[in-house]
Protein backbone atom coordinates (compact mmCIF):
# COMPACT_ATOMS: atom_id res chain seq x y z
CA UNK A 1 0.00 0.00 0.00
CA UNK A 2 1.19 3.33 -0.71
CA UNK A 3 1.56 6.21 1.15
CA UNK A 4 1.09 9.85 0.23
CA UNK A 5 3.27 12.46 2.16
CA UNK A 6 4.67 16.04 1.69
CA UNK A 7 8.64 15.71 2.81
CA UNK A 8 11.23 18.64 2.48
CA UNK A 9 14.52 18.29 3.12
CA UNK A 10 16.39 20.31 5.35
CA UNK A 11 19.94 20.26 3.91
CA UNK A 12 18.79 21.83 0.93
CA UNK A 13 16.95 24.19 2.12
CA UNK A 14 13.80 23.99 0.45
CA UNK A 15 11.31 26.59 1.24
CA UNK A 16 9.30 24.30 -1.79
CA UNK A 17 7.60 21.17 -0.27
CA UNK A 18 6.84 18.68 -2.95
CA UNK A 19 4.00 15.72 -3.00
CA UNK A 20 6.02 12.69 -4.08
CA UNK A 21 4.12 9.06 -3.50
CA UNK A 22 6.44 7.08 -1.34
CA UNK A 23 6.35 2.94 -1.47
CA UNK A 24 5.24 1.32 1.64
CA UNK A 25 9.00 0.05 2.08
CA UNK A 26 11.15 3.50 1.94
CA UNK A 27 12.81 3.87 4.61
CA UNK A 28 14.14 7.90 4.33
CA UNK A 29 17.24 9.03 5.76
CA UNK A 30 17.06 10.76 8.99
CA UNK A 31 18.55 13.98 7.27
CA UNK A 32 15.30 14.54 5.77
CA UNK A 33 13.70 15.63 9.12
CA UNK A 34 14.43 17.46 11.68
CA UNK A 35 13.20 15.81 14.82
CA UNK A 36 12.80 18.02 18.02
CA UNK A 37 11.30 14.80 20.11
CA UNK A 38 13.76 11.78 21.04
CA UNK A 39 10.74 9.21 21.16
CA UNK A 40 10.74 7.99 17.12
CA UNK A 41 13.22 8.83 14.14
CA UNK A 42 11.22 8.13 11.18
CA UNK A 43 9.54 9.90 8.49
CA UNK A 44 6.14 11.34 9.62
CA UNK A 45 3.53 10.11 6.49
CA UNK A 46 0.47 11.87 6.41
CA UNK A 47 -1.96 9.71 4.79
CA UNK A 48 -4.57 11.15 3.27
CA UNK A 49 -7.90 9.35 3.97
CA UNK A 50 -11.50 9.93 3.26
CA UNK A 51 -13.62 9.36 6.66
CA UNK A 52 -17.12 8.62 5.83
CA UNK A 53 -19.14 9.59 8.52
CA UNK A 54 -22.97 10.94 9.46
CA UNK A 55 -21.06 14.05 11.33
CA UNK A 56 -20.28 16.78 9.44
CA UNK A 57 -16.75 18.20 9.67
CA UNK A 58 -14.57 20.63 8.21
CA UNK A 59 -10.94 19.34 7.99
CA UNK A 60 -8.02 22.34 8.51
CA UNK A 61 -4.01 21.94 8.54
CA UNK A 62 -3.50 22.71 12.05
CA UNK A 63 0.41 23.16 13.66
CA UNK A 64 0.59 20.42 15.94
CA UNK A 65 1.78 21.72 19.51
CA UNK A 66 4.44 18.97 19.51
CA UNK A 67 8.45 19.30 19.27
CA UNK A 68 7.50 18.16 15.47
CA UNK A 69 6.93 20.89 13.05
CA UNK A 70 4.11 18.90 11.63
CA UNK A 71 0.75 19.70 9.78
CA UNK A 72 -1.66 16.79 10.67
CA UNK A 73 -3.54 14.74 8.91
CA UNK A 74 -3.03 15.73 5.36
CA UNK A 75 0.64 17.69 5.20
CA UNK A 76 3.83 17.61 7.02
CA UNK A 77 4.90 20.85 7.28
CA UNK A 78 9.06 21.12 7.41
CA UNK A 79 10.70 24.86 8.39
CA UNK A 80 14.39 25.20 6.61
CA UNK A 81 16.51 26.03 9.24
CA UNK A 82 17.20 29.72 9.35
CA UNK A 83 21.29 30.45 9.27
CA UNK A 84 22.51 33.92 10.95
CA UNK A 85 23.92 35.95 8.14
CA UNK A 86 27.48 36.61 9.88
CA UNK A 87 27.68 33.14 11.49
CA UNK A 88 27.33 29.53 10.49
CA UNK A 89 25.00 27.08 12.02
CA UNK A 90 25.09 23.47 12.43
CA UNK A 91 21.74 21.66 12.22
CA UNK A 92 20.90 19.49 15.00
CA UNK A 93 18.74 16.20 14.57
CA UNK A 94 18.24 13.30 16.58
CA UNK A 95 18.65 9.71 16.61
CA UNK A 96 17.77 6.62 17.85
CA UNK A 97 19.78 7.50 20.81
CA UNK A 98 19.01 10.94 21.22
CA UNK A 99 21.04 14.22 19.97
CA UNK A 100 23.52 13.61 17.34
CA UNK A 101 24.67 16.37 14.88
CA UNK A 102 25.19 16.58 10.99
CA UNK A 103 28.95 17.61 11.83
CA UNK A 104 31.80 16.34 13.68
CA UNK A 105 29.51 17.03 17.09
CA UNK A 106 29.64 20.49 17.70
CA UNK A 107 28.88 21.90 21.21
CA UNK A 108 26.27 23.81 22.50
CA UNK A 109 26.92 25.73 25.55
CA UNK A 110 23.62 27.73 27.41
CA UNK A 111 24.89 30.90 29.87
CA UNK A 112 22.35 31.96 32.05
CA UNK A 113 23.44 35.62 32.99
CA UNK A 114 21.54 36.75 36.33
CA UNK A 115 21.86 32.81 36.93
CA UNK A 116 20.34 33.35 41.07
CA UNK A 117 17.14 35.70 39.86
CA UNK A 118 13.52 34.40 39.96
CA UNK A 119 13.24 34.39 36.44
CA UNK A 120 15.74 32.05 35.86
CA UNK A 121 15.14 29.85 38.83
CA UNK A 122 11.61 29.53 38.11
CA UNK A 123 11.50 29.90 34.13
CA UNK A 124 14.60 29.20 31.97
CA UNK A 125 16.41 26.77 34.07
CA UNK A 126 12.99 24.54 34.14
CA UNK A 127 12.68 25.18 30.44
CA UNK A 128 16.11 23.94 29.71
CA UNK A 129 15.90 20.80 31.91
CA UNK A 130 12.44 20.17 30.41
CA UNK A 131 13.98 20.30 26.50
CA UNK A 132 16.96 18.21 27.88
CA UNK A 133 14.19 15.42 29.52
CA UNK A 134 12.26 15.00 25.91
CA UNK A 135 16.15 14.58 24.53
CA UNK A 136 16.04 17.82 22.12
CA UNK A 137 19.21 19.27 23.74
CA UNK A 138 22.71 17.69 21.99
CA UNK A 139 24.41 15.48 23.91
CA UNK A 140 27.45 17.78 23.89
CA UNK A 141 25.67 20.12 25.98
CA UNK A 142 27.17 23.09 28.79
CA UNK A 143 25.14 25.00 30.94
CA UNK A 144 26.70 27.84 33.29
CA UNK A 145 24.99 30.18 35.73
CA UNK A 146 26.66 33.54 35.82
CA UNK A 147 25.53 36.06 37.87
CA UNK A 148 27.44 38.21 40.96
CA UNK A 149 26.34 36.25 43.53
CA UNK A 150 28.95 34.61 45.19
CA UNK A 151 28.12 30.98 44.77
CA UNK A 152 29.74 27.31 44.53
CA UNK A 153 28.37 25.26 41.13
CA UNK A 154 26.99 22.77 43.69
CA UNK A 155 24.81 25.49 45.63
CA UNK A 156 23.62 26.65 42.38
CA UNK A 157 22.45 23.60 41.62
CA UNK A 158 20.53 22.88 44.85
CA UNK A 159 18.96 26.17 43.99
CA UNK A 160 17.83 24.94 40.63
CA UNK A 161 16.95 21.22 41.80
CA UNK A 162 14.14 22.51 43.33
CA UNK A 163 11.92 23.94 40.43
CA UNK A 164 13.23 20.84 38.36
CA UNK A 165 10.45 18.50 37.65
CA UNK A 166 8.48 16.01 35.62
CA UNK A 167 5.22 16.52 33.51
CA UNK A 168 2.32 15.15 34.93
CA UNK A 169 1.96 12.90 31.59
CA UNK A 170 5.31 11.29 32.48
CA UNK A 171 5.14 8.62 34.85
CA UNK A 172 8.24 7.11 35.39
CA UNK A 173 10.63 8.64 37.72
CA UNK A 174 13.10 11.23 36.41
CA UNK A 175 15.26 11.06 39.02
CA UNK A 176 18.16 9.81 36.93
CA UNK A 177 17.91 12.65 34.53
CA UNK A 178 17.69 15.21 36.73
CA UNK A 179 21.47 13.99 38.37
CA UNK A 180 22.18 13.93 34.51
CA UNK A 181 20.95 17.30 33.61
CA UNK A 182 22.81 19.06 37.07
CA UNK A 183 25.94 17.33 35.87
CA UNK A 184 26.11 19.75 32.99
CA UNK A 185 25.87 22.66 35.27
CA UNK A 186 28.28 24.78 36.61
CA UNK A 187 28.83 28.20 37.87
CA UNK A 188 30.97 31.33 37.66
CA UNK A 189 30.69 34.53 39.91
CA UNK A 190 31.49 37.97 38.52
CA UNK A 191 30.08 41.33 37.96
CA UNK A 192 27.96 42.47 35.11
CA UNK A 193 30.68 45.15 33.80
CA UNK A 194 33.52 42.90 34.44
CA UNK A 195 35.23 42.14 30.87
CA UNK A 196 37.89 40.39 33.01
CA UNK A 197 35.48 38.01 34.21
CA UNK A 198 33.96 37.67 31.34
CA UNK A 199 37.45 37.00 29.64
CA UNK A 200 37.92 33.77 32.15
CA UNK A 201 34.32 32.40 31.31
CA UNK A 202 35.26 32.14 27.55
CA UNK A 203 38.13 30.18 28.87
CA UNK A 204 36.51 28.20 30.72
CA UNK A 205 33.73 27.24 27.63
CA UNK A 206 36.89 27.29 25.57
CA UNK A 207 38.03 24.47 27.42
CA UNK A 208 34.90 22.54 27.52
CA UNK A 209 34.26 23.25 23.84
CA UNK A 210 38.07 21.52 22.92
CA UNK A 211 37.87 20.93 19.75
CA UNK A 212 34.43 20.60 18.75
CA UNK A 213 32.84 23.42 16.77
CA UNK A 214 31.44 25.79 19.97
CA UNK A 215 27.77 27.68 19.71
CA UNK A 216 26.99 29.82 22.25
CA UNK A 217 23.52 31.02 23.66
CA UNK A 218 23.49 33.82 26.08
CA UNK A 219 20.46 34.88 28.16
CA UNK A 220 20.66 37.74 30.10
CA UNK A 221 18.33 38.09 32.36
CA UNK A 222 19.76 40.99 34.37
CA UNK A 223 17.57 44.58 35.28
CA UNK A 224 17.91 46.96 32.12
CA UNK A 225 19.87 49.82 33.74
CA UNK A 226 22.59 46.57 33.36
CA UNK A 227 22.21 45.24 30.08
CA UNK A 228 23.89 46.98 27.81
CA UNK A 229 27.37 46.36 30.07
CA UNK A 230 26.77 42.96 29.99
CA UNK A 231 25.84 42.38 26.39
CA UNK A 232 28.93 44.67 25.88
CA UNK A 233 31.06 42.12 28.15
CA UNK A 234 29.90 39.47 25.92
CA UNK A 235 30.00 41.14 22.51
CA UNK A 236 34.35 41.99 23.57
CA UNK A 237 35.15 39.04 25.73
CA UNK A 238 33.07 35.83 25.37
CA UNK A 239 31.85 35.33 22.31
CA UNK A 240 32.82 32.02 20.03
CA UNK A 241 35.62 32.27 17.56
CA UNK A 242 34.19 28.79 15.76
CA UNK A 243 30.48 28.58 15.98
CA UNK A 244 27.55 30.87 16.10
CA UNK A 245 26.42 33.32 19.46
CA UNK A 246 22.76 34.04 20.12
CA UNK A 247 21.55 36.84 23.00
CA UNK A 248 18.21 36.48 24.25
CA UNK A 249 17.64 39.63 25.62
CA UNK A 250 14.39 40.19 28.52
CA UNK A 251 12.05 42.68 28.65
CA UNK A 252 11.86 45.78 28.79
CA UNK A 253 12.75 47.01 25.60
CA UNK A 254 13.42 50.71 26.93
CA UNK A 255 10.82 52.76 28.95
CA UNK A 256 10.11 54.76 25.80
CA UNK A 257 11.31 55.17 21.97
CA UNK A 258 14.11 57.55 22.97
CA UNK A 259 15.75 55.00 25.57
CA UNK A 260 14.77 51.82 23.05
CA UNK A 261 16.70 53.82 20.79
CA UNK A 262 19.56 54.27 22.69
CA UNK A 263 19.43 50.37 24.40
CA UNK A 264 19.00 49.62 20.48
CA UNK A 265 22.43 51.55 19.49
CA UNK A 266 24.35 50.28 22.42
CA UNK A 267 23.40 46.38 21.69
CA UNK A 268 24.43 46.59 17.82
CA UNK A 269 27.55 48.06 18.99
CA UNK A 270 29.31 44.79 20.22
CA UNK A 271 26.86 42.42 18.42
CA UNK A 272 24.57 41.52 14.91
CA UNK A 273 21.31 42.20 14.53
CA UNK A 274 20.65 38.33 13.24
CA UNK A 275 22.39 37.59 16.75
CA UNK A 276 19.75 39.83 19.31
CA UNK A 277 16.47 37.47 20.26
CA UNK A 278 14.42 39.94 22.03
CA UNK A 279 11.79 37.68 23.65
CA UNK A 280 8.61 38.29 24.85
CA UNK A 281 7.10 34.88 26.18
CA UNK A 282 3.74 35.18 25.86
CA UNK A 283 4.44 35.10 22.03
CA UNK A 284 6.06 31.67 22.96
CA UNK A 285 1.91 30.20 23.11
CA UNK A 286 1.52 27.50 20.57
CA UNK A 287 -1.62 29.11 19.22
CA UNK A 288 0.49 32.04 18.39
CA UNK A 289 2.76 30.42 15.64
CA UNK A 290 -0.24 28.47 14.71
CA UNK A 291 -1.76 32.26 13.63
CA UNK A 292 0.29 31.75 10.11
CA UNK A 293 -0.07 27.95 10.16
CA UNK A 294 -4.26 28.65 10.39
CA UNK A 295 -4.17 31.38 7.63
CA UNK A 296 -2.15 30.59 4.69
CA UNK A 297 -2.38 26.52 4.53
CA UNK A 298 -6.42 26.11 4.90
CA UNK A 299 -7.77 28.41 1.82
CA UNK A 300 -11.57 28.21 3.92
CA UNK A 301 -9.35 30.93 5.68
CA UNK A 302 -7.05 32.98 3.83
CA UNK A 303 -9.90 34.19 1.15
CA UNK A 304 -12.00 35.58 3.87
CA UNK A 305 -8.80 37.27 5.66
CA UNK A 306 -9.67 40.78 5.20
CA UNK A 307 -11.71 44.19 5.21
CA UNK A 308 -14.37 42.57 2.68
CA UNK A 309 -15.23 40.01 5.24
CA UNK A 310 -14.09 40.68 8.74
CA UNK A 311 -16.43 43.34 10.73
CA UNK A 312 -13.55 43.75 13.68
CA UNK A 313 -10.74 41.93 15.51
CA UNK A 314 -10.37 41.90 18.91
CA UNK A 315 -7.03 41.11 20.99
CA UNK A 316 -7.95 40.18 24.94
CA UNK A 317 -5.35 39.15 27.69
CA UNK A 318 -7.12 39.37 31.11
CA UNK A 319 -5.74 38.05 34.12
CA UNK A 320 -7.28 37.53 37.30
CA UNK A 321 -4.31 38.16 39.40
CA UNK A 322 -2.63 41.23 40.62
CA UNK A 323 0.50 42.80 40.54
CA UNK A 324 1.73 39.96 42.61
CA UNK A 325 5.09 41.58 44.26
CA UNK A 326 6.20 43.44 41.09
CA UNK A 327 4.76 46.99 42.45
CA UNK A 328 8.07 48.58 41.44
CA UNK A 329 8.36 47.45 38.35
CA UNK A 330 5.06 48.00 37.14
CA UNK A 331 4.28 51.43 38.93
CA UNK A 332 7.31 52.28 36.27
CA UNK A 333 5.95 51.14 33.16
CA UNK A 334 2.37 50.33 33.58
CA UNK A 335 0.13 47.83 31.31
CA UNK A 336 0.66 49.78 28.17
CA UNK A 337 4.36 49.55 27.88
CA UNK A 338 4.50 45.94 29.64
CA UNK A 339 1.88 44.36 27.70
CA UNK A 340 0.74 46.53 24.88
CA UNK A 341 4.01 47.45 23.13
CA UNK A 342 5.13 44.24 22.84
CA UNK A 343 2.66 40.94 23.31
CA UNK A 344 -0.61 42.81 22.15
CA UNK A 345 0.79 44.73 19.34
CA UNK A 346 2.97 41.40 17.83
CA UNK A 347 0.23 39.55 17.78
CA UNK A 348 -1.48 42.16 15.93
CA UNK A 349 0.95 42.07 13.30
CA UNK A 350 1.36 38.31 12.90
CA UNK A 351 -2.16 38.50 12.61
CA UNK A 352 -3.03 41.00 10.13
CA UNK A 353 0.49 40.23 7.82
CA UNK A 354 0.59 39.47 4.42
CA UNK A 355 2.36 36.30 3.37
CA UNK A 356 5.64 36.35 3.27
CA UNK A 357 7.94 34.89 0.80
CA UNK A 358 8.88 32.40 2.94
CA UNK A 359 8.88 31.20 6.03
CA UNK A 360 12.39 32.14 7.07
CA UNK A 361 12.93 34.62 9.99
CA UNK A 362 13.75 37.64 8.70
CA UNK A 363 10.72 37.13 5.67
CA UNK A 364 8.27 36.96 8.45
CA UNK A 365 9.52 39.86 10.44
CA UNK A 366 9.74 42.01 7.18
CA UNK A 367 6.05 41.68 7.07
CA UNK A 368 4.89 42.44 10.18
CA UNK A 369 7.12 45.81 10.51
CA UNK A 370 5.12 46.71 7.84
CA UNK A 371 1.86 45.80 9.93
CA UNK A 372 3.52 48.18 12.55
CA UNK A 373 4.37 50.93 10.29
CA UNK A 374 0.73 50.83 8.66
CA UNK A 375 -0.82 51.58 11.85
CA UNK A 376 -3.10 54.57 12.48
CA UNK A 377 -1.98 55.78 15.75
CA UNK A 378 -4.14 55.69 19.08
CA UNK A 379 -5.19 58.61 19.90
CA UNK A 380 -6.00 59.58 23.63
CA UNK A 381 -10.48 59.74 23.02
CA UNK A 382 -10.23 55.95 21.49
CA UNK A 383 -8.14 54.80 24.97
CA UNK A 384 -9.98 53.59 28.31
CA UNK A 385 -7.71 53.39 31.22
CA UNK A 386 -8.60 51.66 34.44
CA UNK A 387 -7.04 50.65 37.91
CA UNK A 388 -8.19 47.53 39.84
CA UNK A 389 -9.47 48.88 43.53
CA UNK A 390 -9.95 47.23 46.86
CA UNK A 391 -13.03 44.23 46.78
CA UNK A 392 -14.29 41.03 48.64
CA UNK A 393 -12.77 37.75 47.80
CA UNK A 394 -15.16 35.67 45.75
CA UNK A 395 -15.95 33.70 48.87
CA UNK A 396 -16.66 36.57 50.54
CA UNK A 397 -14.63 35.88 53.58
CA UNK A 398 -11.70 38.67 52.86
CA UNK A 399 -10.90 41.83 51.64
CA UNK A 400 -8.94 41.62 48.63
CA UNK A 401 -5.81 44.97 48.58
CA UNK A 402 -6.42 47.92 45.52
CA UNK A 403 -3.80 48.82 43.55
CA UNK A 404 -2.83 51.35 45.63
CA UNK A 405 -2.17 48.71 48.73
CA UNK A 406 -0.17 47.16 47.38
CA UNK A 407 3.26 47.25 48.23
CA UNK A 408 6.06 49.83 46.50
CA UNK A 409 2.97 51.63 45.45
CA UNK A 410 2.57 55.14 45.75
CA UNK A 411 -0.74 56.36 47.44
CA UNK A 412 -1.53 58.72 44.53
CA UNK A 413 -0.20 56.45 41.44
CA UNK A 414 -2.40 57.12 38.57
CA UNK A 415 0.01 53.99 36.93
CA UNK A 416 -3.14 51.88 34.60
CA UNK A 417 -3.93 48.44 35.42
CA UNK A 418 -6.60 48.31 32.32
CA UNK A 419 -6.47 49.72 28.89
CA UNK A 420 -8.89 49.48 26.15
CA UNK A 421 -8.31 50.85 23.06
CA UNK A 422 -8.79 50.60 19.17
CA UNK A 423 -6.82 51.25 16.00
CA UNK A 424 -6.64 50.71 12.91
CA UNK A 425 -4.89 49.45 10.08
CA UNK A 426 -4.07 52.04 6.96
CA UNK A 427 -3.33 50.09 3.94
CA UNK A 428 -5.86 47.85 1.01
CA UNK A 429 -6.54 44.71 3.17
CA UNK A 430 -7.58 46.22 6.63
CA UNK A 431 -9.44 49.41 5.71
CA UNK A 432 -11.76 50.87 8.11
CA UNK A 433 -11.69 47.50 10.27
CA UNK A 434 -11.40 48.23 13.80
CA UNK A 435 -9.23 46.29 15.89
CA UNK A 436 -9.81 46.78 19.57
CA UNK A 437 -7.34 45.79 22.57
CA UNK A 438 -7.98 45.15 25.72
CA UNK A 439 -5.73 44.25 28.28
CA UNK A 440 -5.50 44.55 32.11
CA UNK A 441 -4.85 42.76 35.34
CA UNK A 442 -6.92 42.06 38.99
CA UNK A 443 -10.41 41.18 36.01
CA UNK A 444 -12.58 38.33 36.34
CA UNK A 445 -10.74 35.36 35.06
CA UNK A 446 -7.56 34.28 33.29
CA UNK A 447 -7.95 34.69 29.73
CA UNK A 448 -5.88 35.68 26.16
CA UNK A 449 -7.25 34.98 23.01
CA UNK A 450 -8.28 36.59 19.15
CA UNK A 451 -11.76 37.11 18.41
CA UNK A 452 -12.39 37.76 14.70
CA UNK A 453 -15.96 38.74 14.68
CA UNK A 454 -17.46 38.58 10.51
CA UNK A 455 -19.63 40.59 8.95
CA UNK A 456 -23.19 39.29 8.33
CA UNK A 457 -24.76 37.78 5.57
CA UNK A 458 -26.04 40.05 3.20
CA UNK A 459 -29.74 39.68 2.53
CA UNK A 460 -30.04 36.79 5.26
CA UNK A 461 -32.84 34.55 4.33
CA UNK A 462 -32.84 33.41 8.58
CA UNK A 463 -32.86 36.68 10.11
CA UNK A 464 -36.21 36.48 11.46
CA UNK A 465 -35.36 32.42 12.80
CA UNK A 466 -32.06 33.39 14.58
CA UNK A 467 -31.96 32.58 18.40
CA UNK A 468 -31.31 34.82 20.99
CA UNK A 469 -28.11 33.81 21.58
CA UNK A 470 -27.01 34.75 18.24
CA UNK A 471 -25.25 38.34 18.37
CA UNK A 472 -26.64 40.53 15.53
CA UNK A 473 -27.75 39.10 12.16
CA UNK A 474 -26.42 35.63 13.13
CA UNK A 475 -22.33 36.92 13.06
CA UNK A 476 -19.34 34.26 12.47
CA UNK A 477 -16.61 34.46 14.37
CA UNK A 478 -13.18 32.85 14.91
CA UNK A 479 -11.94 32.57 18.04
CA UNK A 480 -8.18 31.63 18.86
CA UNK A 481 -7.85 31.13 22.72
CA UNK A 482 -4.56 30.83 23.83
CA UNK A 483 -4.88 30.45 27.30
CA UNK A 484 -6.21 29.10 30.05
CA UNK A 485 -7.03 25.87 27.32
CA UNK A 486 -5.62 26.44 23.66
CA UNK A 487 -8.60 26.10 21.04
CA UNK A 488 -9.55 27.11 17.79
CA UNK A 489 -13.29 28.16 18.13
CA UNK A 490 -15.13 28.60 15.17
CA UNK A 491 -19.21 29.82 15.63
CA UNK A 492 -21.61 29.22 12.99
CA UNK A 493 -25.13 29.30 12.54
CA UNK A 494 -27.10 25.83 12.87
CA UNK A 495 -30.87 24.56 13.02
CA UNK A 496 -31.88 23.57 16.57
CA UNK A 497 -32.60 20.12 16.26
CA UNK A 498 -36.90 18.99 16.26
CA UNK A 499 -39.80 20.48 14.31
CA UNK A 500 -39.87 23.45 12.77
CA UNK A 501 -36.87 25.57 12.27
CA UNK A 502 -35.50 27.59 14.93
CA UNK A 503 -31.43 28.35 14.07
CA UNK A 504 -29.06 28.86 17.15
CA UNK A 505 -25.34 29.89 17.56
CA UNK A 506 -23.13 26.87 18.18
CA UNK A 507 -19.32 26.37 18.17
CA UNK A 508 -17.08 23.82 16.54
CA UNK A 509 -14.21 23.58 18.91
CA UNK A 510 -10.93 22.04 18.44
CA UNK A 511 -9.69 21.74 21.85
CA UNK A 512 -6.00 20.84 21.44
CA UNK A 513 -5.80 18.72 24.86
CA UNK A 514 -8.53 16.59 23.85
CA UNK A 515 -7.33 16.30 19.94
CA UNK A 516 -3.40 16.08 20.61
CA UNK A 517 -2.09 13.62 23.03
CA UNK A 518 0.94 15.40 23.31
CA UNK A 519 3.17 17.49 26.07
CA UNK A 520 2.18 20.84 25.07
CA UNK A 521 5.73 22.80 25.70
CA UNK A 522 6.05 26.03 28.00
CA UNK A 523 6.78 29.27 25.97
CA UNK A 524 9.84 29.31 27.60
CA UNK A 525 10.92 25.93 26.06
CA UNK A 526 9.31 26.90 22.70
CA UNK A 527 11.10 29.93 22.74
CA UNK A 528 14.35 28.89 23.77
CA UNK A 529 14.34 26.09 21.31
CA UNK A 530 13.29 28.25 18.42
CA UNK A 531 17.17 30.50 19.26
CA UNK A 532 19.02 27.13 19.29
CA UNK A 533 17.50 26.64 15.52
CA UNK A 534 17.63 30.42 14.50
CA UNK A 535 14.12 30.41 14.10
CA UNK A 536 13.63 34.49 14.92
CA UNK A 537 10.46 35.00 13.27
CA UNK A 538 9.20 35.26 16.92
CA UNK A 539 11.68 37.81 18.06
CA UNK A 540 11.37 41.41 17.94
CA UNK A 541 13.76 42.78 15.22
CA UNK A 542 14.88 46.55 16.22
CA UNK A 543 13.00 48.05 13.80
CA UNK A 544 9.71 46.03 14.38
CA UNK A 545 10.60 47.67 18.27
CA UNK A 546 11.16 51.28 17.17
CA UNK A 547 7.64 51.32 14.91
CA UNK A 548 5.68 50.06 17.84
CA UNK A 549 7.67 52.54 20.05
CA UNK A 550 6.59 55.44 17.12
CA UNK A 551 3.29 54.32 18.04
CA UNK A 552 2.84 54.45 21.41
CA UNK A 553 4.85 57.31 22.81
CA UNK A 554 2.61 59.95 21.50
CA UNK A 555 -0.15 58.37 23.59
CA UNK A 556 1.76 58.17 26.36
CA UNK A 557 2.96 61.52 26.18
CA UNK A 558 -0.58 62.79 26.05
CA UNK A 559 -2.01 60.70 29.03
CA UNK A 560 1.29 62.36 30.99
CA UNK A 561 0.91 65.39 29.96
CA UNK A 562 -3.00 65.50 30.93
CA UNK A 563 -2.58 63.08 33.78
CA UNK A 564 -5.10 61.13 32.82
CA UNK A 565 -6.61 59.73 35.56
CA UNK A 566 -7.29 55.88 35.37
CA UNK A 567 -11.21 54.50 35.73
CA UNK A 568 -11.69 52.53 38.62
CA UNK A 569 -12.81 49.36 39.14
CA UNK A 570 -13.58 45.98 41.22
CA UNK A 571 -10.41 43.34 41.90
CA UNK A 572 -12.21 40.55 39.50
CA UNK A 573 -15.14 42.34 37.92
CA UNK A 574 -14.92 42.78 34.38
CA UNK A 575 -13.23 46.37 34.35
CA UNK A 576 -13.87 49.99 33.81
CA UNK A 577 -17.14 50.79 32.38
CA UNK A 578 -15.95 53.10 30.21
CA UNK A 579 -14.39 50.19 27.90
CA UNK A 580 -18.01 49.35 26.77
CA UNK A 581 -18.62 52.60 25.60
CA UNK A 582 -15.93 52.89 23.74
CA UNK A 583 -16.89 49.57 21.79
CA UNK A 584 -19.99 50.48 21.48
CA UNK A 585 -18.95 53.85 20.07
CA UNK A 586 -17.10 51.99 17.23
CA UNK A 587 -19.74 49.61 16.61
CA UNK A 588 -18.32 46.66 18.25
CA UNK A 589 -19.38 44.54 21.24
CA UNK A 590 -16.72 42.94 23.09
CA UNK A 591 -16.81 39.39 23.35
CA UNK A 592 -17.67 39.36 27.00
CA UNK A 593 -20.63 41.80 26.57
Amino acid sequence: MALQGLLAHRDLRMTQISLIRLPSSFSPPSSWLSLRSGKQNKAVLAELTNNHSSTSSIQVQNHTPAEVAVVPTTTLELSPPIADRTQKDTVTTLDNDGPRNDTDGPSLSIIVVGATGELARSKIFPALFALFHKGCLPKNLHILGYSRSELSSESLKDMISEHLTCRVDHPHDCGETVKQFLSRVAYQSGGYDSGEKMSQLNTHLQKLEGNCIGNRIFYLSVPEEVLLEVASCVGRNAQSKSGWTRVIIEKPFGYDGQSSALQTKGLLTYLNESQIYRIDHRLGKDLVENLTVLRFSNLVFEPLWSRTHIRNVQVVLSEDWGIEGKGRYFDRYGIIRDIVQSHILQTIALFAMEPPVSLAGDDIRNEKVKVLRSMRRPILQDVVLGQYKASIAKDGKCRVPGYLDEADIPADSMTPTFVAAVTYIDNARWDDVPFLIKAGIGLIKHRVEIRIQFRDVPGNLYRDRCGQTVVGQATNELILQIQPDESIILKINNKVPGLGLQLDSSDLNLLYRDRYDVDIPDSYEHLIMDVIDGDNHLFIRSDELKATWDLLDPLLQEIEKHKVAPELYQFGGRGPIGAYYLGAKHGVRWADD
